[in-house]
């Protein structure tokens, strides 16, 4: 059966994989482990790998894709060129395999403030700047672009060092 990819409100991942198993759907959510630190505490908390993403296996969309929208959480499903986007098996496989056998693997690009880049995807991709400002996994740049001046922030793993 193929997969389908649902999007879901705002941390209504876990919510909606449960009550979609309830109904016998079978569905995943990726997850992995994470330390969140408070003021006060630390505290290792299950998140999804995707943000407001799951995995649906359903064999009849047509039939089936009501139903699984009337389930509280549920917005719609992803669609790609006029028909909704199928995830094949070895793809949700290769998802698990790499959550099981990386638990505590991290993505990280070492960009430094005042480092030549190039922007490597998106509407800017292709341009090149200067990093002004790093904070957490975002990047601010300043572009020379069309005669202006630009400033944009975007996530540091679209960026490439020079």
């Amino acid at each position: 059966m193929p997969w389908f990819v649902l999007y879901t409100k705002p941390r209504n991942e876990k919510k909606v994989t449960s009550l979609l198993a309830d109904k016998g759907v079978e569905v995943y959510c990726p997850q992995r482990e994470v330390i969140k630190q408070w003021s006060d505490r630390k505290k290792k908390v299950i998140e999804p790998v995707f943000t407001s993403y799951i995995f649906v296996s359903l064999e009849n969309y047509k039939e089936q894709a009501t139903g699984i929208l009337e389930t509280p959480g549920a917005v719609r499903f992803l669609w790609w060129a006029g028909k909704p986007g199928i995830v094949r098996d070895r793809e949700i496989k290769a998802i698990r395999d790499f959550l099981e056998a990386y638990k505590n693997a991290e993505i990280t690009v070492d960009i430094k403030e005042g480092q030549k880049v190039s922007v490597t995807e998106g509407v800017l991709k292709g341009s090149e700047g200067v990093v002004t400002r790093v904070k957490g996994n975002k990047a601010t740049l300043y572009l020379n672009m069309l005669g202006m001046n630009l400033v944009a922030t975007l996530p540091v793993q679209s960026l490439s060092g020079k």
